[in-house]
């Protein structure tokens, strides 16, 4: 049997959700191994002047404890 953890994280990126949640990916794997998968809690994004300035994510990553 696996023992699983999943930690939240927030990231952003200024081309695209899909790349925010890339950089959520990217940056928790610096420090936790072991990533199984990752679920896409919340969408937001931030608009100055009629234009989407920067897309963000709320993330929910799975890894596994050994």
């Amino acid at each position: 049997m696996a023992i699983l953890k999943i930690i939240e994280i927030l990231a952003s990126s200024e081309d695209g959700w899909e790349d925010a949640a890339k950089n959520a990916v990217k940056e928790a794997s610096k420090t936790v191994k072991n990533i199984r998968s990752v679920y896409i809690k919340e969408q937001s994004a931030t608009v100055e002047d009629g234009k989407i300035m920067q897309y963000r994510v709320n993330v929910k990553i799975t890894f596994e404890v050994k």
